[in-house]
């Protein structure tokens, strides 16, 4: 899966808008929209408000876990935490982008939340790499990855398997050539 597979995962979760115009319900294939009223928030999925707000045709309502309050506790948190925490939001850092690159001035705060939203990715990342680093250094089999997202997974996807492809050869030519030395002197 990359990048843009998850952005299209992430664009499917509901968001609220406040519509500026009136319109009948809208018949999609992931289910009814609608009626749109002038005023009355309703939820929408996240691509369709971005359209929406694009055109200008609404307002977006940050998700609640898009506070900069929230965000500053979620930061202290994880960088108190050994573990990964569970995130507000599987999606957190796609929909911040999303939301904040359309509709910057329908958020408060939206400079903040910008830069809270970064440093949270930054200590989640910086976390996985150590993980990743001693999985790979204690020659593990499995690993338990509780509360990753999955664009937190898929940064890691494209070397990890070549890492252990290239250190499961190394330990098999070890192997080799200790099994090799040892039939030697017998």
């Amino acid at each position: 899966m990359d990048s843009a597979e998850v952005e299209f995962l992430a664009e499917k979760l509901p968001i609220t808008i406040v519509p500026n115009f009136s319109q009948d319900k809208l018949y999609l294939i992931s289910g009814d929209v609608g009626p749109f009223n002038p005023g009355l928030p309703m939820e929408v999925p996240l691509w369709l408000g971005i359209n929406l707000r694009q055109r200008g045709r609404c307002r977006l309502v940050p998700p609640e876990w898009m506070d900069a309050e929230k965000l500053a506790e979620k930061k202290d948190e994880e960088s108190q935490s050994k573990n990964f925490t569970k995130m507000p939001c599987e999606h957190y850092l796609v929909v911040a982008q999303l939301v904040l690159a359309a509709a910057p001035e329908d958020i408060p705060n939206s400079q903040q939340i910008k830069t809270l939203i970064k440093d949270i990715w930054d200590l989640r990342i910086a976390k996985l790499r150590s993980s990743v680093a001693e999985f790979i250094q204690s020659e593990g089999t499995r690993a338990k990855l509780d509360h990753l997202t999955l664009i937190e997974i898929n940064t890691v996807r494209p070397f990890l398997p070549h890492s252990l492809d290239h250190l499961y050869r190394f330990s098999k030519n070890a192997f080799s050539s200790s099994l090799s030395q040892t039939q030697e002197f017998s």
